[in-house]
This record gives structure tokens, C-alpha cells and sequence, in this order.
């Protein structure tokens, strides 16, 4: 069934302004290239502003300082934001129930809820606790114990350990590993790793979202905690015993080690990194391929290996950059240094 509400219903929705027809009736969402009558659009960047005055779209959510000359606009304090809320809404459905699957495997002593789709050979571990609207995806290993709550999506091939707990309306992508063993050894004398038991578990808070092929290590002891809200992206490796702090956001390959501490919001960018056992206070941000090396105070700006206050790192970067101009310069001084030294040692033999 087609979802219809008016621009001022819209506008209500992503507390907007509305300039032109408040009774217009908005049935989808579309990017400036391919919407069309019914749709709303939106423009982040004044550079698009010639793309969208020729666009098909009936209506646009537009930031309050640009200058649109269309019949229906909604300003907004942020389009981006405003443009994701206003589509999730056209795309949501309500939950369909497909059952479970003929080649299903479910364990024994399992608490499933009635409103469920589990597919294709997926294999359900004695004692599970699945909550209602869950879906759980061809050829998932959900273990023993494990604890699922209402609302989540489970993706093709993920794999959740035994003993590991998800929250309400979680949604993990395909191939990622939920309580896997940590990474632990102790050597002897000999050189020989003796592995340590990994006898903890896995916990993820509510609305967490987890990408592909992701990997969250289970606790040597006690947990290692996502907490709610948290979004993590593809290629993520979180060790064990880590706590990520609510609302935090993990770019692809960021790589924790263990027991780190997070936050709440705080940003890694692809490919950072962080040594075992430190904190990182609130609201910290690390740019792309930093390493962390020791606890952040709150606010931090990191960039760097080691990670260092990011805009000194960008002066040094600067600096570095000039290098070998640099070194030509050091080269003439030299030169130039040895020839005053000749000369005035030949004037002082002379003399």
C-alpha cells in the first residue's frame, strides 16, 4: 500500500518551514536526478542548485540558508538528516511473518517468538531465546543460549556464539562473527602460546547496527559491550573485553584491541586503530589511519601515528610535505657555511 502524507505532515516530521502548498501530497523520495511527481528531494550542496531547479521532484528539503527558487520547499537545519528520516519512513513496511524454514535446525529448550522469519538452513542452538519480528537469514549460526531481542535482522551466514546477547532492533550484515574466541596467549619458556580460555560473552545494546564480515570478539572474562545506538561499519575488528560507548560510530577496518574503553559518540575513522587497556573519553574524533597510543580526555581530536592533537599533526604533515626543499636549502647553507669557513681561515693565515 502506498504511503501519502502532505508537505505539512512532512514538515512537522523533520520540524521544517514550509514555503508553498501545505496540502501537497508527497507519496516518495527520490535524489535530484530521478524523483518525480509525488516525490520530495533534497539538496545538501549549493553546487546542485542548477540540477535542482531542473529536477521532477514536487517538493525539496533544503538547508535554511540556501536560496531555492521552487513552488514547494521545506528548510531544515540539516537536509541530510531531515532527507534520511523522510525516506526510512517511505521505505518502512510492516513485518511479515515467514515462518521457519523446512531446513531449519533448532535446538532444543528454544523460546522463539510467534511472529518470525527464520530461512534456509539456518541452525539454531539448543536453549535460544529469540524475541517477536525477528528475521534471521539463510545459513545463520545463531549458539546455544543465545539471546535475541524484538526487531532484530540477522543477515545470510552471520554467526552468533554461544551465550552472546543482542538488544531490541539490531541488525548485523552478512558474514560477521559475533562472540568468536578473544586473541590470548601466554608463552613459555620454550616460546611455546599457550592459549588462554576466552569464557565471557558478547552484549549489544539496542538500535546497534553492525556491518559485513565484522568481527566482535567474546570476553576473557566477563563482556565485551556495544552499547546502544552504536553503528558499525564493514571489515571492524573489537576485541575482547572492549566497551564501545552509545551512539559511537566505527568507520570500515578500525581495528580495537583489548579491554579498550570507548566513550559515548565517539568517531574512528577507517582504518584507525587503537593499543589494548586505554580510555577514550566522550564525544572524541580519530581521523582515518591513526593509532591511539594512550587514554583521550573527552572532546579529543586525534590524527596521526602515533595519534597526536590532529591539528598538530596537520602542520607537521605540512611540514614534512616540504621536506626536500627543505634539504636543498640545508645543502646551499652547507656549502655556503664551508666556503665563509675557507675564507676566513685563509684570511686569518694570511693575516
Amino acid at each position: 500500500m502506498e504511503k501519502t502524507l502532505t508537505l505539512e505532515a512532512l514538515a512537522r516530521m523533520v520540524e521544517g518551514e514550509i514555503s508553498g502548498d501545505p496540502t501537497l501530497e508527497i507519496s516518495g523520495f527520490g535524489s535530484l536526478d530521478s524523483a518525480g511527481p509525488g516525490d520530495i528531494s533534497f539538496l545538501v550542496n549549493v553546487k546542485y542548485l542548477d540540477q535542482a531547479a531542473q529536477s521532477g521532484a514536487s517538493a525539496f528539503l533544503v538547508a535554511k540558508d540556501v536560496d531555492l527558487e521552487v513552488d514547494n520547499v521545506v528548510r531544515v537545519d540539516d537536509a541530510y538528516l531531515a532527507s534520511a528520516i523522510i525516506q526510512n519512513y517511505f521505505l518502512k513496511r510492516p513485518f511479515r511473518t515467514g515462518g521457519i524454514h523446512e531446513t531449519a535446525v533448532i535446538g532444543g529448550g528454544c523460546r522463539i517468538g510467534k511472529e518470525i522469519t527464520i530461512g534456509a538452513k539456518v541452525v539454531i542452538g539448543d536453549r535460544a531465546a529469540i524475541g517477536e519480528q525477528v528475521e534471521i537469514s539463510a545459513g545463520a549460526v545463531i549458539g546455544a543460549d543465545v539471546v535475541i531481542g524484538d526487531g532484530c535482522t540477522i543477515r545470510p551466514n552471520v554467526t552468533i556464539e554461544q551465550g552472546c546477547e543482542l538488544g531490541e532492533r539490531v541488525i548485523i550484515h552478512a558474514g560477521t562473527v559475533i562472540g568468536s574466541d578473544g586473541y590470548g596467549y601466554a608463552t613459555d619458556k620454550r616460546g611455546f602460546h599457550v592459549k588462554r580460555p576466552q569464557l565471557g560473552t558478547v552484549r549489544i545494546g539496542d538500535d546497534v547496527e553492525i556491518g559485513a564480515n565484522c568481527c566482535v570478539d567474546r570476553a576473557t572474562f566477563g563482556v565485551t559491550w556495544i552499547k546502544s545506538g552504536t553503528k558499525i561499519d564493514n571489515l571492524v575488528q573489537v576485541a575482547h573485553n572492549v566497551v564501545v560507548g552509545e551512539n559511537s560510530l566505527l568507520v570500515a577496518q578500525v581495528g580495537l584491541s583489548g579491554s579498550t574503553t570507548l566513550g559515548r559518540n565517539v568517531f574512528l575513522g577507517g582504518q584507525a586503530g587503537t593499543v589494548g587497556h586505554l580510555t577514550i573519553g566522550d564525544g572524541t574524533m580519530v581521523a582515518g589511519k591513526s593509532a591511539v597510543h594512550g587514554d583521550q580526555p573527552a572532546g579529543a581530536r586525534l590524527a596521526g601515528v602515533p595519534a597526536i592533537d590532529g591539528k598538530q599533526w596537520f602542520k607537521s604533515v605540512t611540514a614534512f610535505s616540504r621536506l626536500p626543499e627543505l634539504m636543498k636549502d640545508v645543502r646551499k647553507l652547507k656549502k655556503e657555511l664551508a666556503r665563509l669557513v675557507e675564507q676566513d681561515e685563509s684570511i686569518t693565515k694570511e693575516g
